[in-house]
Parts: C-alpha cells; sequence; structure tokens
C-alpha cells in the first residue's frame, strides 16, 4: 500500500520528503494549498486536528509531526536506519532526533523572535548552549551514530540544515563538514529535485 503524505513545497512537509526518499518507500502527495489555508479545510483537519503539515497516512495509522514521521517510518519501513530497541546506541538515536524539535527550533524561535525568556526557566536552555550541545553530537564522527547514517541524521541533520540555510545559526566548520555529508546522499538529492519540481509546478517558482 502506499503511504500518502500531505504536504506543501513552502512547508516542514518538504523535509518529510527526504525521509521519505531513505525509507524507500512508495508515497504519494496529497498538496494543500496552505496560500489557500486549504490545511483547516475539513479533509486534514479530519486527519490532523491540529491541520499542520506533514500528514502522513499509512493504512489506517495516521502519523503527525516531521520527527515522529521520520522515525515512524525508519522502525517501519527501513530498520537499517535505526538502532534497534535494545541497541544501546538506541539512546543516542532518540536523544539527538529529539533534541532538534525541542530544544534547537525553540531556541532559534526565542531569538529571532525577541522572547524575552529566563534562562532558568527556557526549557530548551540558552542558545549558546544549545549550539555546543549540537556540536558536541557530531563533533569527531561522520554522523549522530558515528560512522553508520541513521534516520537521526535526518530529523537533527535536517533542522541544522534549515536553520543554518536561513541564516539563524552561524554554519562552524563542523556544522558545514557534516552538512557536506548529508547533501551528499542520493536521497537527500532526490527529495530536493522533487521539491523543486513541486515548486515549479504550483508557479511557486
Amino acid at each position: 500500500m502506499s503511504l500518502s503524505l500531505y504536504y506543501h513545497p513552502y512547508s516542514r512537509a518538504a523535509g518529510t520528503i527526504w525521509a521519505l526518499e531513505e525509507a524507500g518507500v512508495d508515497y504519494d502527495l496529497k498538496v494543500i494549498d496552505i496560500m489557500k489555508g486549504e490545511q483547516k479545510g475539513p479533509e486534514l483537519i479530519a486527519k490532523n486536528p491540529m491541520g499542520k503539515l506533514p500528514t502522513l497516512v499509512d493504512g489506517d495509522v495516521v502519523v503527525t509531526e516531521a520527527a515522529a514521521i521520520a522515525l515512524y517510518l525508519a522502525d517501519r519501513y527501513a530498520p537499517a536506519l535505526a538502532p534497534a530497541q535494545g541497541d544501546p546506541q538506541r539512546g543516542t538515536y532518540l536523544r539527538w532526533s529529539l533534541f532538534a524539535p525541542s530544544v534547537i527550533e525553540p531556541a532559534v524561535m526565542a531569538k529571532y523572535a525577541g522572547w524575552e525568556v529566563k534562562d532558568v526557566s527556557a526549557g530548551w536552555g540558552t542558545f549558546a548552549a544549545m549550539l555546543a550541545a549540537a556540536e558536541s553530537a557530531i563533533a569527531g564522527k561522520s554522523f549522530v551514530l558515528g560512522e553508520t547514517f541513521s534516520m537521526a541524521d535526518v530529523v537533527f541533520g535536517g533542522t541544522l540544515r534549515f536553520v543554518i540555510g536561513f541564516k539563524q545559526v552561524e554554519p562552524t566548520p563542523v556544522f558545514e563538514d557534516y552538512i557536506k555529508r548529508l547533501e551528499a546522499r542520493p536521497a537527500l538529492q532526490r527529495a530536493e529535485a522533487k521539491n523543486a519540481a513541486m515548486r515549479k509546478e504550483l508557479g511557486l517558482q
């Protein structure tokens, strides 16, 4: 059965294409025109009450949130991309996969939105601490799990690539080298090509 991804190339669903390509699954795209507010229409709301993208439908299973979708795809369809239950590396895999949406994203948003948050009150810590921790995850190794690429790199690396691309985080040598390794992956190149083709098809470029 083909999976369906509710999608727009200018949404977080664009990053989910990379996860799907790495997983090697068949999927179809259900384009939601976020410019017209279709994400709040009855079809998507029935699947995801938040009316947000990405939303993945796999038979009777609905998965939302980009990180959750990526981890789900690895566990169900691409076990080589995820340490098995009981593998000690599973902890590292989950740690940095969840660090992306729960620490990197809010730290960046807080800084650039000008939020007044006391350091002791911010669950994501300080911006500087976030950067130091993120660097420590990949310093001296090729990927989050050392020399082995995993779906954690799609989530963690994809987030870093996004915030650096939008100049919200400085591209340190550690980050730059890591992103170059990610961009050499055929699955990411296919995903980028598909997103570009969809932008062109929708008249967005």
